[in-house]
Formats: structure tokens, sequence, C-alpha cells
């Protein structure tokens, strides 16, 4: 579909399921690959909303040293922020049920940082969609934690899971973008190259 792509050899850098389901939903194809072990730290002066670029860019950054002429790399990362506070993935199931109290009867704001990059050129963006929560029981947080442990997720929850069926009001921006890639802005940028 995007016939300029035929020059590159497209690589994924994700360990999420999620980003290699919606890429193949592109009908783009890709190979995945790891940048090994990149710490995901950042500096505390940092806007919470600026993150998960900067993210991606030290990833794309740990890759870009191996990287071959023809090849574009996509490294992407996501978070979910709740009154500007920053909730990555959970550690355990108490801390996912402490983060989803938090969410619970908020709008919160889901960004993912995605990054493009090739020998000659990087570009790099950011999507932020707002997703609403109704007000959430303990049992209903507690049944979801138990039943789906949610711990490879940022602010502990899938949107396509569950609890995205009992959980969201409404959502202002990409639904992909809360599964962990804007593939509308993605594709946009990838017909640029």
């Amino acid at each position: 579909m995007l016939e300029n792509l035929k020059n590159y050899k497209i690589l994924l850098c994700s360990k999420s399921p999620r980003r290699r389901e919606l890429l193949a939903d592109l009908r783009i194809p890709f190979t995945v690959v790891t940048a090994g072990d990149v710490k995901e730290n950042y500096p505390d002066t940092l806007p919470p909303i600026d993150v998960p670029q900067f993210l991606s860019e030290q990833k794309a950054e740990a890759y870009r040293g191996i990287m071959k002429d023809g090849e574009l790399l996509i490294t992407a990362d996501t978070l979910v922020i709740c009154e500007n506070e920053i909730l990555g993935k959970p550690h355990d199931a108490d801390e996912a049920v402490a983060m989803l109290k938090k969410l619970s009867g908020k709008t919160h704001q889901v960004a993912t940082g995605v990054t493009l990059t090739t020998l000659r050129k990087r570009v790099s963006f950011t999507t932020v969609t707002d997703v609403k929560f109704a007000e959430l029981t303990d049992e209903i947080i507690r049944y979801y934690v138990d039943t789906f442990q949610p711990y490879d997720k940022a602010g502990a929850y899938g949107i396509q899971e569950w609890i995205g069926c009992v959980a969201v009001e409404s959502i202002r921006g990409s639904f992909y973008n809360v599964m962990g890639l804007p593939v509308h802005q993605l594709y946009r940028q990838l017909s640029l190259f």
C-alpha cells in the first residue's frame, strides 16, 4: 500500500504483542528486533506528556548502532498519565489495584511516543488520547486484576480487554493509541519516508 516503503526493511523494536498486531493490521511487512535492555529512565524535570517520546528516542538510539542502510526502525513507548502522575506498568497485584483505584471516576491521558529512524533521518511524534473511566468498585478492580493480571500494561489496564467494556465511559482521540500504537498517525508519517 505504501509504495515508498518498498526500499526499506521495516523493523519494529518492541516486545509488545499488541504493537506487533497493530502494525500487522497496516499490511506493512516488518521484522521484530530487540535493542537489548534499555533502561526506561528520564529526567525528573521532563513534563510527563514528553516522557513517552523521550523513551521512544532512547530505544531508537540503543538500536541505531547496529542499523544498516535501507532499514527503517519503529520504536514506541506508551504511558498513562493521571493528574500529572505517570502510571507505568505495575509490578504486582497491589500496585495494579492502586493504579485502577486512582483512575476510577477520572479522565486520564494515554500518551504514546513513536520514533521512526533510518541512518539518515529521524522523526518523532507523540499522540495523546483522553480516556474517561466510570467509578469502579473494589470488586470490579479485584476481578480484573486477578483474572487478567495486567502487569505488562501501562496504567494496569488494556482497553481491548474486559475492563475496557465495563470501565471506559468515553475516549477522545485514537483508540489504537490506548492499545499502544497510534496507527493512523504512524501510517501518515511512514507515507512521508
